[in-house]
């Protein structure tokens, strides 16, 4: 009996399932508050094509890093029930094909910041794309239950990015903004990480619910969630924002720490899930209302 073998993706198939390994969702937070960086880096909008060449080299380098991300993580995909879909590990696209469009982008967004933006620029960028797909994806990760606290760093330099695209020095208020994400990320992605443990166990990764459970993720949750609210208020202290900003981020860190309470007090997979959903939302609205506040004022 002869065996039917999957049908071979077209190019224009392949191509699809390639920029979805790009994690457009995920990277269009990153390159929003890349953005961000860029429009409080002076008190003008900065020039709009400069503006527009730094946001797609940036993103080109993001996608270059999340595509490769699942490529190396292709046999851990493919035992988790949330990324068994994935292209590279349902072996739809293989791994020269992954690593042949990703460093077509990740060279192409490189050399846009080079040419276009300032070389500080693009060798942050560089080091920031080496630390999420090697420190992170391939040290980090698989080693240890604190991995995303590490591994954040490279998560946080967005702002950093924007900032130096438009002035080419590094200042203290791109470095709050930084501090603020690496804080976010660990209750982010332990919220996740929660509801999603058992596919984590399945997957042989060292995650923290799975290896510490869910009471002491919760309470890191919280703790995250406490010293992020105290970061949250720098900008005001430094006078990057005024009263806007200040009236937001209350009212945010309140509901945020309402969540992460609601954890640790009686935890449920609905309220992980909750959790999870609010920061993304949270971090946008603190980086809309730091822009909306510099337009205020």
């Amino acid at each position: 009996m002869q065996v039917m073998s999957a049908p071979r993706l077209s190019l224009g198939q392949r191509l699809i399932a390639f920029s979805h390994l790009c994690k457009p969702r995920v990277n269009s937070l990153i390159v929003f508050t890349a953005m961000i960086g860029m429009c409080l880096a002076s008190r003008e909008f900065p020039p709009l094509l400069r503006f527009l060449v730094a946001s797609l080299g940036i993103a080109l380098v993001s996608f270059a890093a999340a595509a490769l991300n699942c490529l190396v993580e292709r046999t851990v995909d493919a035992r988790m029930a949330r990324t068994r879909w994935r292209a590279t590990a349902r072996g739809d696209i293989s791994p020269g094909e992954t690593v042949t469009l990703a460093t077509l982008l990740g060279g192409a967004g490189l050399w846009l910041l080079h040419h276009y933006i300032n070389d500080l620029t693009m060798w942050l960028t560089l080091a920031t794309f080496v630390g999420y797909t090697v420190i992170y994806t391939l040290i980090l990760k698989p080693a240890t239950p604190m991995n995303i606290v590490i591994g954040g760093a490279s998560g946080a330099m967005p702002p950093l990015l924007g900032w130096t695209a438009m002035t080419g020095s590094v200042a203290a208020e791109p470095l709050v903004m930084f501090l603020i994400i690496f804080l976010w990320t660990p209750p982010h992605f332990w919220a996740l990480a929660c509801y999603r443990r058992d596919d984590y166990a399945r997957s042989g990764l060292p995650m923290l619910p799975v290896t510490h459970g869910l009471a002491c993720t919760c309470q890191q949750i919280l703790g995250y969630t406490v010293m992020l609210s105290a970061a949250s208020l720098i900008p005001v202290s430094l006078g990057m924002s005024g009263g806007f900003y200040l009236a937001a981020i209350a009212v945010l860190d309140l509901i945020f720490i309402g969540h992460a309470i609601g954890l640790c007090r009686n935890y449920s997979d609905a309220r992980a899930r909750a959790c999870f959903r609010y920061s993304i939302l949270y971090l946008t609205l603190l980086f809309a209302a730091l822009f909306a506040d510099r337009l205020l004022t």
